[in-house]
């Protein structure tokens, strides 16, 4: 299973905060994966759906609420969950969204602890699940500061609240992705210039190598193709203008960098399991960015 991890781009740009997305679905069909972002994700109706995190496996129960740590591998699948109406919403942040010093003073101590028990991933107790139930489903329609400063006090309580239960015996190390000085700059680069043609050699030169060992650098750090790896944030943003903007999908295509709308629709698919056209009409007013 682990060999065939994916490494989840999220359409998070370095000024936003939160990306929430709040969908209704019949089935669980995203493979295993992992991202450098935090993820808190709630479950209704699942019942039965096998949740996986780290060496964790289990059932769950008709809700389930988690928070995940950067880089630990995770997937939600059907299993034997009978239900066609499963609710899901997916709250994901940077792991830097709050810096060190504003997690030391008291008042914040609670969720720099909590942020630490996630490297293991958190399964919260029923009743704090239920008891936040409302507030998370009533979080994708909110906007601006009100949506920064309740999702701030969901995790307040979250980190106060009792029965937590650690999930995997394995914890995640904290340098596998952005950490490293050579990626963080190449992360940095393509976050910045995704609209333009970016070639491998550009690429290469950035961080000082050739394009052989720059292959095998990519390759061994994100499991992708330079090719895959910035088709993959490219489309993270196509998705979130397809969302966000009045725009025709052609346009967005060459808004992200594609200079064929047929390549462009080819990747999508590739990476969305749907086109564009549906992707756009199954999380029309679902999926909101902070």
């Amino acid at each position: 299973m682990l060999k065939k991890l994916h490494r989840e781009i999220v359409a998070l740009s370095p000024e936003d905060s939160f990306l929430v997305e709040d969908r209704t679905k019949e089935y669980f069909d995203y493979p295993i994966h992992y991202h450098p972002e935090m993820e808190l994700n709630f479950v209704l109706n699942g019942k039965n759906v096998r949740r996986i995190v780290g060496d964790s496996m289990e059932n769950i129960d008709d809700i389930d609420l988690v928070l995940v740590g950067p880089n630990l591998h995770h997937v939600w699948e059907q299993h034997e969950c009978l239900n066609k109406k499963i609710r899901e919403v997916t709250i994901q942040f940077h792991n830097d969204l709050f810096d060190e010093m504003l997690l030391n003073r008291r008042v914040m101590r609670p969720i720099k602890e909590m942020f630490n028990r996630a490297s293991h991933g958190i399964l919260f107790s029923k009743e704090t699940s239920l008891s936040l139930k409302e507030r998370i489903l009533k979080v994708p329609k909110m906007g601006g500061m009100d949506n920064f400063m309740e999702l701030l006090s969901i995790l307040y309580d979250l980190a106060i609240s009792r029965n937590q239960r650690l999930l995997s015996t394995l914890s995640v190390q904290p340098d596998n992705f952005e950490n490293g000085n050579k990626i963080k700059v190449l992360y940095e680069y393509v976050q910045n210039n995704y609209s333009k043609k970016i070639t491998l050699s550009e690429a290469a030169a950035l961080v000082n190598m050739s394009n052989v060992s720059f292959n095998r650098f990519i390759k061994k750090r994100t499991g992708k193709t330079f090719v895959d790896y910035l088709n993959e944030i490219r489309i993270g943003y196509a998705s979130k203008f397809l969302i966000e903007k009045d725009l025709s999908v052609s346009e967005i295509a060459f808004l992200c960098g594609f200079n064929s709308i047929a390549n462009f629709n080819r990747v999508f698919k590739k990476n969305k399991n749907r086109t564009p056209t549906q992707y756009r009409d199954d999380y029309s007013g679902l999926k909101r960015v902070l």
